[in-house]
This record gives C-alpha cells, sequence and structure tokens, in this order.
C-alpha cells in the first residue's frame, strides 16, 4: 500500500486484535478509511467491512481493498495489467504539473503513469474492476515517487527509488468476507455516519491543521483525472485551498468528532487518536462516555518519517531540526 502519513500500519494487529475481541461483531464501519489498511485487516478475518473516505483516492482504494472481491476482479484486473504495462509513455499535462514545474517523478515515468491513466480512462470500466487498476497505478506510481511520503514538497535531488521502471502489480485483493460484501463510499464523515451501520464503528479521524487532500493531491488528480489548476511551487490541486474540514480546525475539531460519535449506528465505537492532537485523551473519553464504559490503550508510537529528516523552506534549504521522534498513540473503546 502506499507510503501514508498517519498510516495504521504498526498497530494494525492491536486494533485489528480490540474489534475482533468484541462478542458478537460481524461489521465494520470505517469512517476515514485513508489507505484502509485496517478495513482489508478486518475483511481478511471474515468482518463483512464499509469503508469511506471524502477523498477520491482513499474512497478508491476502500473500494479496491474493501468493496472488490478477488474472485469477481482478479482475472480480468491480472489482463488489464498486463496490457497496459506494455503502454509507451505519452508527456501531457500530467507530465507537465509532476515532472516539468513539479519534480514528484522523472519525465520518463510520469509519463508512463499519463499513458496508463488515459489507457484507463478510455476503457469505461466497472467501478470496482476500475478501482482495482486505479490502485495498482497509484502503488506502482508511489514506488518510483521522489518525496519523503508526502506532496508538500519533492526533493531536491531524485531519490535513488525514482529511476527503477514503472511496474504494475497486481493489488491483494481479498476473497468476499464470510459475513457479507463490503462497500466504499465517498462521503463527509458525519454524512457517512448517518448513512452507514455496523456492529463496530472505527474512528481515525484527523488530528491537526494538516489536510489530507494537500498531502497526497498528486493521487487524488490520479484518480479524479481532472486536469485541475494548481499553484505554488509543489504544485497542488487549486482546490486544497477551499476543501476545508473541522477536523483541521483546533476551534472545531472536538465538536466535529462529538458529532460524529453521536451519530453513529454501532454497538461499539473504536476510536484511534494520537497525543499530538487537538483533543486531549480525556476529552474522547468524555465524548465516548455516553456509549458506555470507555476503555483506553496506550502505545509508544514512532513518528512520521518527515519528523526526522528536520524542517525546510521552500526552495529545499534546512531550517530547522526535528524535534521528538516518537508520541503516544491512544486506542478507546466504547460500548
Amino acid at each position: 500500500m502506499i507510503k501514508y502519513l498517519g498510516s495504521k500500519r504498526l498497530l494494525v494487529p492491536a486494533i485489528l486484535s480490540t474489534i475482533t475481541s468484541l462478542p458478537k461483531v460481524r461489521s465494520v464501519v470505517d469512517l476515514f478509511a485513508g489507505t484502509s489498511r485496517v478495513g482489508h485487516a478486518c475483511k481478511r478475518v471474515g468482518l463483512s467491512v464499509s469503508a469511506n473516505d471524502h477523498n477520491a483516492y482513499a474512497a478508491t482504494l476502500a473500494r479496491c481493498y474493501v468493496q472488490a472481491d478477488r474472485e469477481d476482479v482478479v482475472d480480468d484486473a491480472t489482463r488489464l495489467l498486463a496490457e497496459l504495462s506494455t503502454v509507451g509513455g505519452k508527456a501531457g499535462w500530467f507530465t507537465r504539473d509532476t515532472a516539468v514545474n513539479a519534480r514528484y517523478f522523472t519525465p520518463e515515468n510520469a509519463a508512463r503513469v499519463e499513458a496508463i491513466r488515459e489507457g484507463i480512462a478510455s476503457k469505461a470500466l466497472d467501478p470496482e474492476l476500475e478501482a482495482v487498476v486505479l490502485t495498482s497505478l497509484m502503488e506502482a506510481a508511489d514506488r518510483v515517487d521522489s518525496t519523503v511520503g508526502v506532496q508538500m514538497a519533492y526533493l531536491k535531488q531524485y531519490a535513488k527509488r525514482a529511476h527503477n521502471p514503472l511496474e504494475l502489480r497486481v493489488p491483494d485483493v481479498l476473497p468476499r468476507s464470510q459475513h457479507g460484501k463490503g462497500q466504499a463510499t465517498c462521503l463527509d464523515a458525519l454524512d457517512a455516519s448517518k448513512a452507514l451501520s455496523g456492529d463496530v464503528v472505527y474512528l481515525d479521524p484527523p488530528y491537526n491543521q494538516h489536510k489530507y487532500v494537500g498531502n497526497y493531491h498528486v493521487w487524488e488528480t490520479l484518480v479524479r483525472w481532472d486536469e485541475p489548476e494548481t499553484y505554488g511551487i509543489a504544485n497542488k490541486r487549486v482546490d486544497c485551498k477551499t476543501r476545508k474540514s473541522d477536523f483541521n480546525s483546533k476551534k472545531t475539531c472536538l465538536q466535529a468528532l462529538s458529532d460524529v460519535i453521536d451519530a453513529v449506528d454501532a454497538r461499539y465505537v473504536v476510536v484511534s487518536f494520537s497525543d499530538e492532537g487537538y483533543v486531549t485523551r480525556e476529552q474522547i473519553e468524555g465524548l465516548l462516555a455516553k456509549r458506555g464504559p470507555v476503555r483506553t490503550v496506550s502505545f509508544d508510537h514512532p513518528r512520521y518519517v518527515g519528523a526526522k529528516i528536520g524542517i525546510y523552506d521552500p526552495q529545499g534549504n534546512k531550517v530547522g531540526v526535528p524535534g521528538h521522534l516518537r508520541n503516544r498513540e491512544h486506542l478507546f473503546v466504547a460500548g
């Protein structure tokens, strides 16, 4: 799966163990799916999963890893990816925006990404099959990018991996869960909390000012394929300025989380949150208490890799030193 700020890769075993330890759990709703690591893990053990994210790239990952079932898509995906792997590069607006006016990829790899994406768009695929193929392309591009993992900037010199050839691979699509087919949605979290229901609702909301669409605007464009207007040295989509979430504001985050917790339809609510977030452990425990007894477990956790390399200005000059390298991740269970 793609490199991702806030990924729960290291915490998935603990999260999965917590969810599966709850009595009579067959279905899970993940309202902030991100890379769908948690939903994918839940599906792997047989749970029926509904995964939601308001960003198009994340909803596409969820459609691949949660909604699509291996028996329905893997043969067609394997054939299509083999066909698309033979496509040569064709430079256009995507290459201009990601490899000329910015430098997220080498021009050669950007041109191949662009040509393959045009090929996918021309086929008018079924949404699940399209999501699997798009996920393969997103992950292939991620393996040859030239960033430290977020797309707020790119490296001054190309990363070594950026010179590797683009390689499409069939994603790890799972068979249908024994407890029922999953689904993926692309809704605002509060709307999703009112529309989706399950035995467990898992919440992993944004916890500070950084918007995921700004961190991963290249993937948003790759999925939407809408040739957006861009701005700044990072060549971000212009809608990164206007797409706002109450979870990214210190003034509104607590109320936004309270509204979602109040609205969800589930016997149990599981919340993952960092001690570096806008909402404190005590505040979250208070919000959850109205849903029943609350248990909290904390884990020592390494901070994102960008915290280790220092602070740089837009020209790539180092202007600050790393702070602390570890934090505490809290896992709350109510119900």
